[in-house]
């Protein structure tokens, strides 16, 4: 049996792209598509943005990398910059935000020997949460179909429901090896789940009062995807650990761990280290992406768009028996269905809208750029209304789906 040369962990679309522009991606064939998922969150300025095409060029013309045996000045100026944003003391660059929860877990486990003297420390983190796909990321993530196969996954992990004050303060009184809490904001991939709105205040009093940390994944709804520039300040409130990626590199890979207090003196020289971590080129996309997005207003943008992107597509199809909830916060959106919509994200394509499915295949989610103009925002819901009606009726004709180019139907 043959086999590919490129591994085969991904369920691809048959579409290939060579360029971007705004909020448009066109493919090898010219078609051009409307991009509501960003690259997983990842391009909320949307594609070849100029002030990041920019900052790239420029930075390659002087300087890629040269480890981080040596001072990287725009490193400093970054990690200043989100400092000065976040509320945090310092930072930790990686490449992704696996790297960056890791350096989180890293922190806690050293928290807990070093300083709460605890053999076996434990975090807790939530059902249906994701983390990443490193061994002590994806032990973290509340996904078993993702940790299947990989077992033994790593210790030390608690689990609890999700917007669950009372379960916290259950495993609270019963574990004394507790020295963290690791939660999302906002729970991306299983589906936009947005919890109560003193969810994050009821877990920092108490983390207050055990002598935990309290350390926020927010990977994907950071970087002004919420509405705020970071999700927890919706809630004036300050972490101790908080992660990012996804959007602060706008598709240059980069990932920060950012820390304050007593967490940000666990780490010291040789405990922790990454290779790439905060290179030039990364933390010059990076302090681009930064700028933009504090300079134009961006998480504002984000809130009031993504508040209109919502209540469109509740006024199209919000009260349809197929449809079970709309939510969003900022340009964190998603439609739950009653039914499975697996099909939905080929079907989307067909008539040039990206966006992916989630949450057990009913949840539609969309992440598009922050930069989304109103009249793109309007075309997408009144295009995805349309294609969601149609599925939902299995009324899938050659009228209403038109055959893409490359053939790609189903029927």
């Amino acid at each position: 049996m043959a086999v590919e040369s490129i591994m085969t962990t991904y369920n691809r679309l048959s579409v290939a792209f060579e360029r971007g522009e705004g909020s448009w991606l066109f493919d090898i064939n010219g078609n051009k598509y409307l991009d509501a998922l960003s690259g997983i969150a990842v391009c909320g300025l949307g594609h070849a943005h100029p002030a990041v095409t920019h900052a790239i060029s420029e930075q390659a013309g002087k300087l890629l990398h040269t480890s981080n045996l040596y001072t990287i000045p725009n490193q400093q100026q970054l990690a200043e910059r989100l400092t000065q944003i976040s509320g945090m003391e310092n930072v930790f660059f990686g490449n992704s935000g696996a790297e960056a929860n890791e350096a989180a877990i890293k922190i806690a486990r050293r928290y807990g020997h070093t300083v709460r003297n605890i053999d076996n420390p434990a975090i807790i983190v939530m059902e249906n949460a994701f983390h990443g796909r490193t061994m002590a990321t994806l032990s973290a993530t509340g996904n078993r179909s993702a940790q299947a196969g990989f077992e033994p996954l790593v210790s030390g992990f608690v689990r609890a429901p999700y917007d669950d004050i009372d379960a916290i303060k259950t495993i609270a009184t019963n574990n004394p090896n507790i020295v963290a809490v690791l939660v999302e904001p906002i729970q991306g991939e299983s589906g936009i789940h947005i919890p109560a709105d003193d969810y994050l205040n009821q877990i920092r009093t108490i983390c207050d009062e055990n002598n935990w940390l309290m350390m926020l994944d927010e990977v994907q709804s950071g970087n002004g995807r919420s509405g705020k520039y970071f999700a927890y300040q919706h809630n004036n409130i300050l972490p101790d650990v908080v992660t990012t990626a996804k959007g602060l590199g706008n598709g240059v890979p980069i990932g920060a761990c950012l820390a304050r207090g007593v967490a940000a003196t666990i780490l010291s020289p040789g405990t922790h280290g990454s290779t790439y971590g905060g290179n030039p080129l990364a933390c010059a996309a990076a302090l681009a992406v930064v700028n933009t997005i504090m300079n134009e207003n961006l998480c504002d943008r984000a809130e009031k768009l993504g508040n209109k992107i919502a209540e469109g597509f509740r006024s199209e199809i919000g009260t349809a028996e197929y449809v079970k909830e709309i939510r969003n916060k900022g340009m964190l959106i998603a439609i739950e269905l009653t039914d499975g919509g697996s099909e939905l994200a080929v079907l989307a394509k067909v008539k040039g809208i990206l966006l992916n499915i989630t949450g057990g295949g009913k949840v539609v989610r969309m992440l598009p750029p922050l930069t989304m103009t109103d009249s793109e925002a309007e075309l997408l819901v009144n295009t995805l209304s349309q294609i969601i009606r149609i599925y939902a009726a299995d009324e899938r004709s050659s009228n209403d789906l038109p055959e893409a180019p490359n053939g790609d139907r189903r029927v």
